[in-house]
Parts: C-alpha cells; sequence; structure tokens
C-alpha cells in the first residue's frame, strides 16, 4: 500500500507475432511497483472481439475487452459495449455520451466500492481520479502522451494515496480509445467508423 509513487515512463511497444499478428502496446518500470506492461490485442484472436491486457509485478492484473461488430474495425478496444475485470472483480463503467464539458462525459467507474473518475484533458493527456472518503484522501494519476512514431512515450504522474488498482486503471487506458471522452473526439470516432464500415463493405 502506496501514499505517494514516484513519476514513471511508458515506452511504445509493437511486437509481430509467428502467425503474422502485430500487437501494441506500453512498458515500462515503476519504481515502487516494478514492471508494467499493457498489450493489445490480447488473448486469443477471438471474432467480434477487441481486448486489451495489463500485467505488472505489484499491480493487480486488468482485462479490457470490447465487443460487436465494430470491434472488427478498430485498432483497439473503444469505450463503447465494453467491459473491465480487474483480477476476479467486474467494474461497472457508465458515462454520459451527451454531455458538452470534458467532465461531463467522464467515465465513472466502481471497483471494490471506490468510485473513479476518467477524464480527458486533450487529446494526448487524461487523468485518471479514485473519489476520497472519510478515511481516504483519494489520488490522482495524470497520463501524458509525448513524442511521435516509435519514440511515444507515455509519463505517469500520481498524487494523493496511491493504490496499485490506480497505477493499473490508469495505465490500462493507454490501450484503449478514449476519443469518445470530448466531444469532437465522438464525432471524429463516428464518421472514421462509419467510413471504414462503408469501405468493408465495398471489398
Amino acid at each position: 500500500m502506496h501514499t505517494t509513487i514516484s513519476p514513471f515512463t511508458l515506452a511504445h511497444l509493437r511486437e509481430k507475432q509467428p502467425v503474422g499478428l502485430k500487437k501494441f502496446g506500453w512498458q515500462g518500470t515503476s519504481p515502487e511497483f516494478g514492471d508494467i506492461r499493457v498489450v493489445y490485442p490480447a488473448g486469443q484472436d477471438m471474432p467480434h472481439t477487441m481486448t486489451t491486457e495489463v500485467r505488472g509485478g505489484l499491480i493487480p492484473t486488468a482485462v479490457f475487452e470490447t465487443r460487436g461488430a465494430h470491434a472488427e474495425v478498430v485498432s483497439m478496444p473503444t469505450l463503447n459495449r465494453s467491459t473491465l475485470r480487474v483480477g476476479d472483480g467486474l467494474v461497472r463503467m457508465s458515462r454520459n455520451r451527451w454531455a458538452p464539458t470534458h467532465r461531463g462525459r467522464a467515465l465513472r467507474m466502481t471497483y471494490l466500492g471506490d468510485v473513479y473518475r476518467l477524464r480527458a484533458v486533450n487529446r494526448r493527456a487524461y487523468e485518471l481520479s479514485r473519489q476520497p472518503d472519510s478515511e481516504d484522501p483519494g489520488s490522482v494519476v495524470t497520463v501524458r502522451q509525448s513524442g511521435l512514431g516509435g519514440g511515444r512515450r507515455m509519463t505517469v504522474r500520481a498524487y494523493g494515496r496511491v493504490l496499485p488498482a490506480d497505477v493499473t486503471l490508469a495505465v490500462l487506458f493507454t490501450g484503449v480509445d478514449r476519443s469518445v471522452l470530448t466531444r469532437r473526439g465522438a464525432v471524429r470516432a463516428g464518421l472514421s467508423r462509419i467510413f471504414t464500415f462503408w469501405a468493408e463493405s465495398q471489398a
């Protein structure tokens, strides 16, 4: 159990599997939590399914899974029609698709009685907060992308009483399409999926 942690960086990951399937993600080392690795698509290649997995030495494993026809035309899981598990526990998720502000569009999660909020700062950064209660001041973890191409990095900074699950949830979303957390991103994502579905139908 931790109260503060040092900032750490995740480097972009790209691997080609023996069967030709490419895997992407992020990997790095936290001084307090050890090696951390985020990979997508993870697990077996299943139709209409896209999965991201995060593992680390001292953090719980989490799996984020998107199911549906749209999973066939996306490069990473999306927040639509998705489920999230941390360890053996199911994380409840909800969001207001029509809210006009970043805060209003935030993804709200509940895990083991703790309430989290994931909100976009901008296209390259986001913030995960765990709400305080009478016995716990909560925490805030910010993740910010920098660099281009294969030199991309994700810098993770945390404040407050940081728990292992906080780190797991924060880094997990480096491997999830978060675009719908902003109004402009939601429009771009919708248009992209429509075009991709149309292109697939013409092939």
